[in-house]
């Protein structure tokens, strides 16, 4: 009985290390801008087992760039870490994003999303929230997605 308690519990124990090891860590390629996501401590995205998580990418208006343009550009950011970790649009299975002002912007921020965002749609929350970092964000786009079949394969 005391052999398969201690088997149970080094399982436990060696389980999470196996689990990090298949874990691999996205970070910006311009090293002004890593060194951003280093001094706040996060990642361009983890790509852990099967599953690309990325974190929230902000579109805004500074540099007096528009709405559109903003999203444009926040998207085309998303589908250059998404093919990074070994993903594409087409491998996005949740969709979350936090606007300042939902009403005055899911409409331009829709139709920009299905320039990019292929059927079947992956599920979708947009929140409505009273501020972003930083001042000039509009909206802040989080991704989950799986990795493309041939990166899975891999």
């Amino acid at each position: 009985m005391r052999a398969l308690l201690l088997a149970a519990a080094l399982a436990c124990i060696a389980a999470p290390a196996a689990a990090q090891e298949a874990q691999t860590v996205l970070m910006p390629e311009d090293e002004s801008v890593r060194a951003v996501f280093e001094r706040l401590g996060f990642s361009e995205a983890v790509v852990h087992g099967d599953t690309v998580y990325l974190s929230g990418v902000v579109a805004g208006t500074a540099g007096g760039v528009s709405e559109e343009e903003a999203y444009v550009r926040a998207f085309d950011y998303i589908g250059d870490v998404l093919a990074r970790a070994g993903s594409s649009w087409d491998d996005v299975v949740d969709l979350t994003t936090f606007h300042t002002d939902l009403p005055a912007q899911i409409d331009l921020f829709a139709e920009v999303k299905h320039r990019y965002v292929p059927e079947p749609f992956p599920a979708w929350t947009a929140i409505d929230v009273d501020r972003l970092l930083p001042d000039a964000a509009l909206v802040e786009i989080k991704i989950v997605a799986r990795l493309s079949d041939a990166a899975a394969r891999d």
